[in-house]
């Protein structure tokens, strides 16, 4: 008789994955914490180093697509470790280049932008990745959660390196504070290839329970006709709108992952030390609403179907999100500002689980591209953000410029109301 495990084999392969997402964020954050640094040193000005922090989002942009494509041909398990070594390597480039092999003004941005970029690509396959793999391995109408939680690995990710790369930083140099993470790096992709497999039923802990749950219902889905299939994908009507509204909440996402830090020290005079931990809680508080507002999601979704659980918390936190960005913005106080912008923060984190949902509904066993064109318009958002905010700073002020973020919240919100979840794509065959 063999006795029932008590978690899902589904979430212990997935808790890998949330692990992963912690690792990606903690090794692609700790730049915009060691850059108050590294400018200095390296004699790289503000505007310089908002280019510095795009070439990432354009490797990570324009490589989410390939990246979703490759998940799809080559399997989540292979895919993903390949892309984990260039992770690895390019974190340990990005402290070793600059200042030691390049030392001309131009030498230093250029390796940073080059090996920057390439950080982008290396991380660009793990969401779209993560996704076709909720939709392989959990329950149709069950895929908001587990996307949600891996939403809560990144946040968390996010607020650890802002404390941990500041200590880092102030007692052994900014350098380190790129090396200190492989060993783990290479721990955890270690662990990703040896427990992973790509279809469910391939996996030696799946039981035939547990295996029935997760294919039910799945003829209702869209139907899979072949690879090629992809490439009518991303001409569907409610992917493209889902690749707008993404795009939309991911301008006040990259506030906070580009110049969040730089705004705490230069604009509302908090020391290095004090930033590293007053930077960590909207990171913290996302942590905790992306959660939330995936198992709200799919709570909703069964109750009332896929258009309206997804769309309810997707408007909610958008038009929060709006809201709480105005008024911290424009808070006379250093501490409530950091309190307002954290709850602004958080409200976006409480869409993201009926944003990946959504595209799951919607692509089916398409998911990692459609996901990756979803992904792809949410990092174009980046490109523009990280050198237009200082650009706009040095005209208008830090505070007018972060405060474009609230028009684009609303703007994600309208979208929303033409999205349909409820609508599976129906490729033709070729």
């Amino acid at each position: 008789m063999t006795r029932k495990r008590s978690v899902p084999t589904r979430w212990r392969v997935f808790s890998v994955l949330f692990l992963l997402s912690f690792l990606s964020y903690l090794m692609r954050q700790n730049i915009h914490v060691a850059g108050e640094f590294m400018m200095p040193e390296l004699g790289i000005s503000e505007l310089e180093m908002g280019w510095i922090y795009a070439a990432f989002i354009w490797g990570y942009a324009l490589c989410q697509l390939p990246g979703g494509v490759l998940g799809k041909l080559l399997g989540p398990r292979v895919a993903l470790t390949g892309a984990g070594l260039i992770w690895v390597l390019t974190t340990a480039l990005t402290g070793w280049l600059p200042g030691q092999v390049f030392s001309s003004g131009l030498g230093i941005i250029a390796s940073l932008m080059v090996v920057r970029f390439m950080v982008g690509v290396a991380h660009a396959p793990i969401y779209p990745i993560q996704a076709a793999v909720v939709e392989r391995w959990f329950p149709v109408g069950h895929w908001a959660l587990p996307n949600a939680v891996g939403s809560t690995g990144l946040t968390l990710g996010a607020a650890l390196a802002q404390p941990l790369v500041a200590f880092v930083m102030v007692y052994w140099g900014w350098r380190t504070s790129f090396y200190v993470f492989i060993p783990l790096g290479l721990a955890l992709f270690w662990l990703w290839w040896w427990y992973a497999t790509d279809d469910p039923a391939d996996h030696p802990g799946m039981s035939s329970g547990e295996l029935a749950e997760i294919q039910a219902g799945r003829d209702a889905l869209t139907p899979q006709i072949g690879f090629s299939a992809w490439k009518q994908l991303i001409r569907n009507r409610n992917t493209l709108l889902l690749t707008a509204a993404y795009f939309a909440e991911n301008c006040i996402f990259y506030l906070f992952f580009t110049w969040f830090f730089h705004y705490l020290v230069s604009e509302l005079g908090f020391s290095i030390l004090e930033t590293g931990f007053l930077a960590s809680l909207p990171w913290l508080c996302g942590a905790v609403m992306a959660s939330v507002g995936g198992y709200t999601c799919d709570t909703l979704c069964a109750r009332l179907g896929p258009r309206l659980g997804c769309r309810i918390p997707a408007i909610t936190g958008l038009i929060a999100a709006g809201i709480f960005l105005y008024l911290g913005l424009y808070s006379s106080s250093p501490y409530v500002a950091v309190a307002l912008l954290s709850l602004c923060f958080a409200s976006t984190q409480l869409t993201e689980g009926a944003y990946w949902s959504a595209q799951t509904y919607v692509a089916g066993p398409y998911t990692a591209p459609a996901c990756g064109v979803m992904n792809t318009g949410g990092n174009l958002a980046g490109i523009v953000v990280a050198p237009l905010m200082p650009f706009l700073a040095d005209h208008i002020g830090w505070v007018a410029a972060l405060s474009s973020g609230t028009v684009m919240a609303f703007v994600g919100a309208t979208l929303w109301l033409f999205i349909r979840p409820d609508e599976p794509f129906q490729p033709r065959p070729e």
